[in-house]
């Protein structure tokens, strides 16, 4: 596989980016963070806002990265800017418009793998920044792998498990694995990974309706 661009074109391409964005990727990190804390305390948070803030990501990544930057270096980009447009118009389908997805913190045997995904993208940035010993020229937060692991890690947290969501999720883990190793950004290789484990907890049957989605009611005062 060769890429029509160079290494050297990649990291300065992230590192305007990440200093022409920063405060909003500080904002999409922050509130990712507090909506992974609420969902591990065992908090009912209605799932509409999980459904909401993954489809954010990838309208972020779509908008913000693909269309805006990645194009000026791969044409190939405006492809990806639509495959992330139709992840994210599926989730508010699903997730925001006729609320059908519902996340717990422990639903099923995948939990723990869910959760070490969901954790590893927290630490994205962290552990790219140990890598290139730079907070700069790296891939940060709001760009396409993070996205991908992070939505990973939610859908295995949610019933019921659905196809179309994992599709665009398990495409990009091919694109940007592969890319992973041509331009040495370590924290990709978990790409593969999140995408076999999509794969995998997708094809397994539903959970039975005595396990069936508990929706999310205010409580009483």
């Amino acid at each position: 596989m060769t890429l029509p661009f160079t290494k050297d074109q990649f990291f300065d391409l992230l590192a305007a980016y990440n200093a022409q964005l920063w405060p909003w990727l500080i904002v999409l990190w922050v509130a990712s963070l507090v909506i992974c804390v609420l969902l591990a305390s065992g908090r009912r948070l209605p799932d509409r806002w999980i459904s909401g803030l993954l489809a954010v990501h990838w309208a972020w990544s779509a908008l913000a990265y693909h269309v805006a930057y990645f194009t000026r270096i791969n044409p190939a980009a405006w492809i990806f800017a639509a495959l992330f447009i139709i992840e994210a118009a599926l989730l508010v389908s699903s997730g925001v418009v006729r609320d059908k997805i519902s996340f717990s913190r422990w639903p099923n045997a995948w939990a723990p793998g869910a959760w070490a995904l969901i954790a590893f993208a927290m630490a994205y940035p962290a552990i790219n920044a140990a890598q290139h010993q730079t907070l700069l020229g790296i891939p940060a937060f709001g760009v396409p792998c993070p996205t991908m692991i992070f939505t990973a890690g939610m859908l295995m947290l949610a019933t019921p498990r659905s196809w179309p969501l994992a599709i665009v999720p398990v495409i990009w883990s091919l694109i940007g694995g592969s890319a992973a190793f041509l331009l040495g950004v370590q924290a990709d290789y978990a790409l593969p990974i999140a995408g076999v484990a999509l794969v995998i907890f997708s094809m397994q049957s539903r959970p039975s309706s005595s396990t069936a989605r508990r929706r999310w009611r205010p409580t009483a005062i």
